[in-house]
């Protein structure tokens, strides 16, 4: 049985592909998505040790747009990160941009992307290298999101940041304050780094197809409105601090939970509207308009949506990590101990590997008893 939005895909792609273009990166996904835990992919054949059952258990895509392949993916990058969480609070910051840039985001995504990155970091690195404030170097891990809950187009960053800084003398100085630095300071401070980025993007040639009236027009009308960054303080607890950010790492644009119902050319959506205090409501669009607005969402291929900076950085992460437990006085962790092995077999089995029931005896005792090859799609039709 098809998981919901494998099955919306199979039914509704094909009246989609005669009003759309795909672009290469969506073609690519659009395919993944489809053939994810079918025989396209190929499989193990399992049969139970206790009572002789057998079924076949097919490999899974991997792709980070699919929503079967992100539950175990989560899981190896929480347990990676847990290695780097140190003893201190955190904070939890969110860098939206205004949707008056979502038309260029259409066109030039990737650039959009990649400067949103860097002036969120360049915004948190000012403010905490300034004297007045920590006087030391910031962590950051950040996470790019680019969808609201109704899958519209609504780009921004899950940051989380240790609450303190490394000075240069080797020392902690920890953040006092519940909301790290000013919102509204860091937020005008976002906000002209970015224009300023963008400018100096479409000046470098970055941004095809913007005209002169267009930039000075869109960037006026950028800085004549407040931004939107986001802060909350976290808690200490090493185990809250990594569940809390793997809920954002690799979660996608729709997972397969919230697709209640397909109705004939109409697909019924759970969402939470966060205008009316979260409440739960469900959205029917047509079959078609969930495609476009699922596929607006793809990212361009190797693009690194999972970003960290300062002494979080991979860089340089373990000798600064090392050297901040040792101003807290506190265990240091080797960041290389256990991970590497298991990961590696976890990509190779999964979804192969998972233990279920047996559905006639109940029993978990599984054993592979032969290799499925993958088929061609065409086979299918």
């Amino acid at each position: 049985m098809n998981a919901a939005l494998q099955a919306v895909f199979e039914r509704f792609m094909p009246s989609y592909l005669q009003h759309h273009r795909l672009s290469p990166d969506q073609g690519r996904v659009c395919a993944h998505i489809r053939d994810c835990r079918t025989d396209v992919l190929g499989g193990l054949q399992w049969q139970c040790s206790h009572c002789d059952y057998q079924q076949p258990r097919y490999h899974s895509c991997r792709d980070r747009h699919c929503p079967q392949c992100q539950h175990r993916a989560t899981r190896a990058w929480a347990d990676k990160q847990q290695r780097a969480v140190l003893p201190v609070s955190y904070y939890h910051l969110v860098f939206t941009l205004p949707h008056a840039l979502n038309p260029w985001m259409a066109r030039h995504h990737a650039v959009i992307y990649r400067l949103l990155f860097h002036c969120a970091w360049e915004t948190l690195k000012q403010f905490a290298h300034d004297p007045q404030r920590l006087d030391g170097q910031a962590g950051m891990t950040a996470v790019l999101h680019t969808w609201g809950q109704n899958l519209s187009r609504h780009v921004h960053l899950h940051c989380l940041v240790p609450g303190g800084v490394l000075t240069e003398a080797g020392h902690w100085h920890a953040a006092r304050s519940n909301y790290l630095f000013p919102v509204k300071a860091l937020s005008r401070c976002f906000r002209g780094k970015m224009v300023s980025a963008l400018r100096q993007a479409w000046t470098a040639g970055e941004l095809s197809g913007v005209d002169t009236e267009e930039i000075d027009t869109v960037l006026d009308l950028l800085m004549a409105k407040d931004w939107v960054v986001y802060t909350k303080a976290w808690y200490r607890q090493a185990d809250t601090v990594v569940s809390y950010l793997s809920r954002y790492s690799h979660k996608i644009a729709l997972s397969d939970s919230r697709i209640k119902a397909i109705h004939g050319d109409r697909v019924s959506l759970h969402y939470k509207d966060y205008k009316r205090g979260g409440r739960h409501k469900t959205l029917s669009l047509s079959g078609e308009e969930l495609i476009r607005r699922f596929l607006q969402h793809v990212l361009p291929k190797g693009f690194m949506r999972i970003r960290h900076f300062g002494f979080l950085a991979n860089r340089c992460r373990g000798t600064k990590l090392a050297q901040i437990r040792r101003a807290l006085k506190v265990p240091v962790v080797n960041e290389e101990d256990s991970g590497g092995k298991d990961d590696s077999m976890g990509k190779m089995l999964s979804p192969c590997a998972e233990v279920t029931r047996c559905p006639r005896c109940h029993q978990r005792q599984w054993r592979v008893v032969a290799e499925i090859a993958p088929q061609r799609r065409m086979k299918r039709r």
